[in-house]
C-alpha cells in the first residue's frame, strides 16, 4: 500500500460497533476476567491491556500506525518528543557510558544532551553533522548512542545519514534519527540504515498545534544488532525487574518492548488517550500537507535570496544551498519540509523583522499549519553561550521560519514590508 493509504488505515480494526472513526479510549485501567487472567497479563503470556501508563487501545492504533508510516518494526508512544528522545537515550546507555551527538540539534536536545544527561552520568560528544573523521575519532568502547537529526532545527541541515549509519554500524552501536521536521512523508531513516527514529508528533503529525506528544519507532530486524552485543548486555541478560524477562528473546521487538516494560512503567511518559486520538486525525492529511508546507518554504525561501538585506538562506531545496546534494539524496519527491531559516546583520535588523510581521506568530513551535517565526538566540538556544551558538549554526541574526498553510503570496508579501519596515 502506499504511503497515504497507511496513513488512513493502518493499526485500526472495526469495532462491532463499525466505528469510522478511531474510538478514544478515555480510561486509566482495564477489568480482569479472574485471577489467572490478570496472572497471565502480567507474564506476557496473555498480551493485552493492564494500565494505560503501558498500554491504551486508542494510542496503539496511532503506535502501530505511524510504525507502518516510518517503515518500522514497532512504536512506542511518549507525552513529548524530549521523553521521546530521553528514552531512546537511556534505553540504550547508564551511568559511566556516553553518546555521540551532532552539534545542529534542536535546542532542547542539546541541554538534555549537555546538562541533563551529565547528572546521570551519561557523558555528550558532539560532531560537526558533515565532518565523518570527527564523528569516528569520538567513539570508544563506552559509546551507546549515535543521535543526530534527518533535517536540522534550525541551522536546517541535511544529514548524510547512510554516511553516519555506516559507522554506527561498523562499531556496533545504534543510530537515532530525530526525523520530526521532515517527517515520514518526506524521509525515510530506516531505509538508509537507522536503527531508531523519534518525532516530536506535537510538530507536524498533528499539524494545529494542538496537543504535546512525541513517538519512538523501531526498525525492523533491530534484534540481530542488539543480540550478542557486548554494548548492550542489559537487552541480553536476565531484567530482574520482569521475571527474568531476556529482551532479545521473546517474539516483541526488544527496543521498544524494553522501553514500555521499563521506562514507561517506571517514568510514566504516556500520552493521554485523547492525544493520540489527535495524532492519528493529525497523520491523515500529514503527506497532504507537508507537500503544501514545502511548496511555501521553497517559494519564500526564493523570494528571501533574492532581496538585499539577507545575508545567507537555509533552505536545502534551493539549488545554491550546501545541502542541495543531500537533500535530493535522501528526501522524497523534490520535498524539503516548512522549516527554513535566514540570516540578517546584526541581532537589532532581526528584532526588527520578527516585531514588524503581521501574519506570521512569534510562537516557540515549528510545524502549526499557521506560520511561525522565531529568533533562536532569544528563545530555543537562549542559554546557550557565543561560541556554542555559532558551532550550532545559530548566529545572532538568524531568524527561524515554520512556513504555514497560507497563501505563499501573503506571506512573501508580510516578509517583505517586514524587512523594509
Amino acid at each position: 500500500l502506499d504511503l497515504q493509504t497507511i496513513a488512513l488505515h493502518a493499526g485500526y480494526e472495526k469495532n462491532s460497533e463499525g466505528s469510522m472513526a478511531v474510538p478514544i479510549y478515555q480510561t486509566t485501567a482495564y477489568e480482569f476476567r479472574d485471577i489467572q487472567h490478570a496472572a497471565d497479563r502480567f507474564t506476557l503470556k496473555d498480551v493485552g491491556n493492564i494500565y494505560t501508563r503501558l498500554t491504551n487501545p486508542t494510542t496503539d492504533v496511532f503506535e502501530k500506525r505511524f510504525a507502518e508510516i516510518e517503515g518500522g518494526e514497532a512504536a512506542i508512544a511518549t507525552s513529548s518528543g524530549m521523553s521521546a528522545i530521553f528514552f531512546a537515550i537511556v534505553n540504550a546507555a547508564q551511568a559511566g557510558d556516553n553518546i555521540v551527538c551532532a552539534r545542529q540539534l534542536y535546542g532542547g536536545s542539546l541541554t538534555l544532551n549537555t546538562h541533563t544527561l551529565k547528572r546521570f552520568g551519561i557523558e555528550a560528544r558532539f560532531f560537526d553533522v558533515h565532518d565523518m573523521n570527527a564523528l569516528e575519532s569520538l567513539i570508544d568502547e563506552k559509546t551507546k548512542i549515535i543521535f543526530f537529526e534527518s533535517l536540522t532545527n534550525p541551522s536546517i541541515d541535511v544529514a548524510d545519514i547512510k554516511a553516519i549509519t555506516a559507522i554506527a554500524d561498523k562499531h556496533g552501536i545504534l543510530s537515532v534519527v530525530d526525523n520530526t521536521v521532515a517527517t515520514p512523508f518526506i524521509c525515510r531513516p530506516f531505509e538508509h540504515g537507522a536503527d531508531i527514529t523519534v518525532h516530536s508528533t506535537s510538530k507536524y503529525t498533528t499539524g494545529q498545534g494542538l496537543a504535546i506528544g512525541g513517538i519512538l519507532v523501531e526498525r525492523k530486524n533491530l534484534v540481530e544488532k542488539l543480540r550478542a552485543n557486548p554494548r548492550y548486555e542489559h537487552f541480553n541478560e536476565p531484567d530482574a525487574s520482569y521475571h527474568g524477562l531476556v529482551y532479545v528473546d521473546v517474539a516483541f521487538p526488544p527496543f521498544t518492548l524494553r522501553a514500555r516494560f521499563s521506562l514507561l512503567r517506571d517514568l510514566g511518559a504516556v500520552p493521554s488517550p485523547f492525544n493520540s486520538w489527535l495524532f492519528i486525525q493529525g497523520m491523515e492529511t500529514l503527506s497532504l500537507r507537508m507537500r503544501e508546507h514545502s511548496k511555501n518554504a521553497l517559494e519564500l525561501a526564493e523570494f528571501l535570496e533574492s532581496h538585499p538585506k539577507v545575508k545567507k538562506v537555509n533552505y536545502p531545496g534551493l539549488k545554491s544551498n550546501s545541502n542541495y546534494t543531500n537533500a535530493r539524496k535522501y528526501f522524497l519527491e523534490g520535498a524539503c519540509s516548512g522549516l527554513l531559516s535566514f540570516e540578517v546583520e546584526t541581532f537589532e535588523d532581526a528584532e526588527k523583522i520578527v516585531n514588524a510581521t503581521k501574519i506570521y506568530s512569534l510562537v516557540a513551535n515549528i510545524g502549526d499549519s499557521k506560520s511561525i517565526i522565531t529568533h533562536p538566540a532569544s528563545t530555543t538556544h537562549q542559554q546557550l553561550n557565543e561560541d556554542e551558538l555559532k558551532a550550532c549554526g545559530v548566529p545572532a541574526g538568524l531568524i527561524r521560519i515554520s512556513c504555514g498553510l497560507e497563501s505563499s503570496r501573503d506571506l512573501i508579501a508580510d516578509m517583505k514590508q517586514a524587512l523594509e519596515a
